[in-house]
């Protein structure tokens, strides 16, 4: 072996060793007194017992409060196996920091004379250093569904999901820093979703695995599935986008375009360039101002555009962009840059979103138009042109537009509208009736949001003639001094949205994204997302056949099965006179009077949980010496119709034998068990009979069913939740109370429900590792 490599090996070797020689100030090991070859038990133990000698309400001491923060921080890393191990290794307690300051110095300065940079081992556990690019793309939930999700109806996202200690997610990195700054710069949205800190955002989105790279787009999700490189992932932004945002010009169709002005109400932008595919740029440019502009493309370099070249003096060499309005033989005002930029078109554009004299067609562009006076100073007066369709109103339409671009002003906009598609609007500026059937002017001024105008039509109709502009361009003049000109005041109601599609075009095109999406869906395996759909579906057979299907497999069933031996397997029987199972009715009916439920304990734990045959589920019951007949009892009625299914196995599990395995499984169920940090007196006791947890020991997941709280629970009955109570309430004479009584049975009201959701699979799932020793 050559003398450098084996130098650099033995180096590699004693970095750990380095480590460890140097642990920060924060030692959890000596807070809590344990060693470090202690086992979660014993670590779990420590923490108990010092939790209870130093929490805050029990504990009187000054000091006690930090104490009790320091054994709380001490638990929180020793409990976690990756941060336990991060300690061990390096002596840096926090997440995600990798090397402290020490061992960083330690790594350049070795015995004060031998110098080595990090960069020669490639260790990708510096977050710090490796996240501070993805920083500002960091999201949370609330702003996420407050701030991102709206934006995504003006630009797509591309969203990364990582996590620490995640090798794939350092190793596409480089990867997607080049995309996101690149990205970024033409007008798509980057964002970061950390796995570890917003959980519920990562449900959110469905991501279950880091790396996970997703699209946003108007508010619909869709995942990345293929390679990570640099043209799959620009590709996948841009196949978010709608097909028909761009449309090819040539000298066949420009004409058409450009005169498509008068149908879809909006100016016209065409873009010039020597590319043969429509920049993504442009694209997303178009995306963002769908809702006011139409965008075409041409492509100078391709024969067929001799004739529109040369109608609008094109330079093919230099990107040119043009914006057309109601007048196409010239553009209303054009940009010249050898580098389109995104902030050079979103300024050319902002400018250019309207028409000279655009019409009103719904009242978003009423209000854009026409916006509320926010002060004197800034009143903004609106000409309105009431006219009606056909050549017989052309010529005071021309008038008007001409008159309108030679008095264009930032206060001033001049709009027009159809009297026939908006007859509310109409009616109620024009109350003369020598104004029907002509068109007329009104200037108005919007008082606010309710619909409350202040205006004053002209008194004659507008024929475009020249008496006509005087009159009009006096009023205005007298306007600007003095705004009491507007004396008539009367509420408009909101205006129809003429463009709307009709109902059973959205109906279709809603259809047509939905077998869009579950075809994604199921073509890349994604059954997660497709839960839904196939819990339909499967309701549906389950419907047609379940019957004659489950008849069969019980039968089968029954012939195999023996019946259960050893001392801790308990048979809760039903009385057969129960009314509630008479008026019950379900498929699946049991063959046997009694339901077999089996106490979980060492001897049967793997078998029963561990090795539990895939498919195979075991509903475990949670209860204690004191409570055990009532639930048994109350157990085995709501179960009672379930057991036809050889799928499902039933036990239950003694709360005062095996509360820390309880526990220890209840932390990776959101809100399900209490944060050891909080100042609560009763998380050390908490009371957890009731609870009802199907084990999927296959796929390690399992379902969590809380005791139901009743009107009586929470009132007379709410204080006896625990046996104590129960016994002092049985001492005063108080037989509510009872461990038998009907409180305690009522802990599992609705279990039979929550039982038909986990055979249709729409209960939350909790993932864990592994399953943990039962001792």
């Amino acid at each position: 072996m050559e003398p450098g490599r084996a130098g650099g090996i033995l180096l590699f070797l004693l970095l750990p060793a380095l480590a460890a020689a140097a642990p920060g100030d924060f030692d959890p090991y000596r807070v809590l007194g344990i060693g470090r070859s202690s086992s979660q038990a014993d670590i779990k133990k420590a923490y108990k017992r010092l939790a209870r000698e130093w929490h805050p309400d029990k504990n009187k001491d000054p000091g006690a409060e930090d104490k009790f923060i320091q054994i709380s921080k001490a638990y929180e890393i020793l409990s976690n196996e990756e941060k336990r191990a991060n300690f061990d290794r390096y002596g840096d307690a926090g997440e995600g920091q990798g090397f402290s300051q020490q061992q960083h110095r330690q790594f350049h300065r070795f015995h004060d004379g031998f110098y080595f940079d990090e960069s020669f081992f490639h260790f990708p556990f510096n977050s710090e250093r490796r996240d501070t690019s993805d920083e500002k793309y960091l999201l949370h939930f609330s702003h996420y569904i407050n701030e991102i999700v709206p934006d995504s109806f003006k630009k797509p996202y591309l969203i990364k999901i990582t996590s620490d200690w995640c090798f794939s997610c350092i190793h596409i990195e480089p990867v997607w820093k080049e995309v996101a700054q690149e990205l970024e710069a033409l007008g798509a949205g980057i964002g970061v979703v950390h796995a570890g800190y917003e959980r519920r955002l990562t449900h959110h989105l469905g991501a279950h695995s880091t790396p996970t790279l997703l699209g946003l787009i108007n508010g619909k999700i869709t995942f990345f599935h293929n390679a990570v490189v640099q043209e799959n992932l620009r590709q996948f932004v841009e196949n978010l986008l709608p097909g028909n945002l761009v449309e090819k010009i040539t000298d066949k169709n420009y004409i058409r375009f450009l005169s498509d002005w008068k149908r879809d109400n909006k100016p016209h932008v065409l873009l010039f360039d020597h590319m043969p595919v429509v920049p993504l740029l442009y694209k997303l440019t178009a995306f963002a101002y769908r809702d006011y502009l139409s965008f075409g493309y041409v492509y100078v370099g391709l024969r067929g555009i001799e004739e529109l070249s040369s109608q609008y003096n094109i330079n093919v060499y230099t990107p040119t962009m043009m914006i057309f309005k109601e007048h196409i033989d010239h553009p209303a005002d054009v940009v010249q840059a050898r580098e389109m930029k995104k902030q050079l078109i979103d300024d050319f554009l902002s400018q250019n979103k309207f028409l000279t004299v655009a019409r009103l067609t719904n009242q978003r562009l009423f209000q854009e138009l026409c916006p509320v006076k926010k002060s004197h100073r800034q009143r903004k007066y609106c000409v309105v042109l009431l006219t009606g369709e056909g050549e017989k109103f052309a010529e005071a339409y021309e008038a008007f537009l001409t008159f309108a671009v030679a008095n264009t002003k930032d206060t001033l906009k001049f709009v027009h509208i159809y009297n026939d598609r908006q007859p509310e609007f109409a009616d109620a500026v024009l109350m003369d009736e020598k104004h029907h059937g002509r068109s007329a002017v009104v200037i108005l001024e919007r008082r606010n949001n309710a619909g409350k105008i202040a205006y004053k039509p002209l008194e004659e109709a507008w024929q475009g003639s020249k008496e006509d502009n005087f009159i009009l361009l006096d009023l205005l003049d007298q306007l600007r001094t003095d705004p009491s000109l507007l004396s008539l005041e009367t509420v408009v109601a909101d205006l129809n949205d003429e463009l709307a599609p009709l109902f059973l075009i959205r109906w279709f095109y809603s259809t047509l994204d939905y077998i869009s999406d579950c075809w994604d869906s199921l073509f890349h395996s994604n059954w997660r997302e497709m839960m839904p759909l196939l819990s339909l579906l499967f309701s549906a057979l389950f419907i047609l056949f379940g019957t004659v299907i489950v008849q069969a497999f019980s039968d089968s069933s029954d012939a195999r099965d023996t019946p259960p031996s050893g001392k801790e397997e308990t048979a809760a029987r039903t009385e057969k006179n129960d009314s509630s199972i008479n008026k019950e009715s379900n498929s699946r009916i049991p063959k046997k009077g009694f339901v077999e439920v089996t106490e979980l304990t060492n001897i049967n734990y793997t078998s029963n949980l561990v090795r539990l045959r895939p498919g195979h589920m075991n509903v475990v019951l949670i209860l204690s010496n004191s409570t055990k007949t009532p639930l048994l009892q109350k157990f085995a009625l709501e179960v009672y119709m379930f057991t036809g299914s050889s799928s499902l196995h039933f036990s239950f599990l003694s709360l005062d034998k095996h509360r820390e395995w309880l526990e220890y499984l209840l932390e990776f169920a959101q809100d399900a068990a209490p944060i050891p940090n909080q100042y609560d007196k009763h998380f050390l006791e908490r009371d957890y009979t009731g609870y009802v947890l199907a084990l999927n020991g296959h796929k390690k997941y399992f379902c969590l069913f809380k005791p139901h709280r009743s009107a009586d629970e929470a009132g007379t009955l709410g204080s006896c939740e625990d046996y104590d109570a129960l016994q002092h309430a049985e001492a005063r004479g108080k037989s509510s109370c009872s461990p038998g009584s009907r409180s305690i049975k009522n802990k599992l009201h609705k279990l039979s429900f929550w039982m038909e959701h986990l055979l249709e699979g729409s209960l939350q799932r909790f993932y864990i590792p592994s399953w943990p020793a039962l001792d």
